[in-house]
């Protein structure tokens, strides 16, 4: 499973014509990036007042540097890190955002059977060393971590109490952290009056508020290995996650170190990219990670009966799968609109 969507985002550019820009309703548009969560988060937002507007997402940045304090396996005093130091066949109180991210983790780790499974850190951990130059990681040391992997194996005791029934059990919530932290941005926006405005997340996740004022939606241009199909989608109070293997490789130029399969403790072998559509970045950010590791025929199965999802899965040689049951992903140029984002360079 992926566990850093962060090679993603520099193969979806986000830009805006103008940071601020005055429209023809007399709102203004307002544009900050900030990084964050090892990535750098972006957000345009429309406001009758641009000082309104500059405060709104200032007070969303801060969202997002409260949820990294939370949730970063990366700094040793993060409540995520404190509980994989210290809930080994104990339980721990956690804050409520964490406790919420994890079970939201567990249920899509049973809707996949396992393939999204964030208790795969060992192994993901394992590989991140190999690219660094520290050895290829022997089958003996694989099978060993992967004895410490599996959901099942987190116990959560509401309403913040969370154990780990093993004792190598690690977390790691790279691929869908960002996401939940998305979705706390935008409520803080629409919490302080902000209808319109468009989150991104370092290109692997956007989140559309509303819409730009005279258009009905915004238009995110997706991930294309082929550069050839151009696929678009219109959002409207909806996210989009795109998830490819991307990083160095150890084992050819189709898999990666950061994409790990828990079924085998290898990494992921895939010719995809996938983005997930979906109404939060929550879900879109778990089920882009999801459905690479599951290919287009899993993929496709499992998402069938799930209404207002939609994914795209395109190969390099443009080979495309497509589900549309929420906005529907298009392919070609017949879109346009004065602001585009998720545009490939």
């Amino acid at each position: 499973m992926r566990c850093d969507k962060r090679p993603v985002a520099a193969l979806i550019a986000f830009f805006l014509i103008a940071s601020v820009v005055q429209s023809s309703e007399n709102h203004v548009l307002v544009y900050k990036k900030k990084y964050i969560m090892g990535t750098v988060f972006e957000i345009a937002a429309y406001d009758q007042s641009s000082e309104h507007a500059s405060n709104a997402i200032e007070k969303a940045f801060q969202e997002i540097v409260r949820l990294d304090d939370l949730l970063s396996d990366y700094k040793p005093d993060s409540a995520l890190s404190t509980l994989n130091r210290s809930a080994h066949f104990q339980a721990v109180r956690v804050p409520s955002d964490l406790y919420r991210v994890i079970d939201q983790a567990v249920k899509f780790s049973e809707l996949s059977d396992g393939k999204f499974d964030i208790s795969v850190a060992p192994l993901v951990n394992l590989w991140k060393a190999a690219i660094r130059g520290e050895g290829m990681p022997s089958q003996a040391q694989r099978e060993e971590l992967r004895g410490c992997v599996g959901y099942e194996k987190i116990e959560l005791i509401p309403p913040d109490q969370i154990s780990f029934r093993s004792s190598c059990l690690r977390l790691d919530l790279g691929a869908i952290g960002k996401g939940y932290a998305v979705d706390r941005a935008a409520d803080v926006l629409h919490s302080l009056g902000i209808r319109d405005a468009l989150i991104n997340a370092g290109g692997s996740t956007i989140f559309a508020m509303g819409s730009p004022p005279g258009e009905t939606a915004w238009l995110v241009r997706l991930r294309d290995p082929s550069n050839k199909l151009d696929p678009q989608v219109m959002l409207k109070d909806g996210s989009v996650s795109t998830s490819e293997q991307t990083a160095p490789s150890l084992l050819g130029s189709d898999s990666a170190g950061h994409i790990v399969d828990p079924d085998t403790g290898m990494p992921l072998r895939t010719m995809f990219a996938v983005s997930a559509v979906s109404r939060t970045a929550t879900e879109s950010d778990a089920l882009s990670t999801t459905l690479l590791l599951l290919g287009p025929t899993k993929g496709k199965a499992l998402i069938k009966n799930m209404p207002d999802v939609s994914a795209i899965w395109i190969s390099p040689e443009a080979q495309v799968e497509t589900v549309n049951g929420g906005p529907q992903i298009l392919l070609g140029k017949g879109l346009s609109s004065p602001i585009r984002v998720g545009k490939t360079p």
